[in-house]
């Protein structure tokens, strides 16, 4: 469920913006992502996991306000996120 620390490394490095950035909105949702994703076979296994569903929710929401802070602040590095991490909108 939760994300090894090399993964972690190569997302971070995949979707940061500058050198030793972890903090960027784009990282967090691309973090987020990774780990709502993984959740997601989890519960392909475990239908009844009822707490681990409630940390799911939790996560698509704070990627959400993540997403709409983006789309606030620039318009196209939001559509460019969306595209990348495959995420519909």
């Amino acid at each position: 469920m939760s994300l090894s620390a090399a993964r972690k490394q190569q997302v971070v490095k995949e979707f940061a913006t500058k050198k030793d950035d972890t903090g960027s909105p784009e990282v967090q949702v691309a973090l987020f992502t990774e780990r709502i994703n993984g959740l997601t076979e989890h519960f392909k296994l475990h239908k009844s996991d009822n707490h681990s569903r409630r940390g799911l929710l939790k996560m698509v929401s704070k990627r959400r306000r993540l997403l709409d802070h983006i789309k606030s602040q620039d318009e196209g590095r939001y559509q460019k996120i969306i595209e990348r991490l495959g995420i519909r909108r």
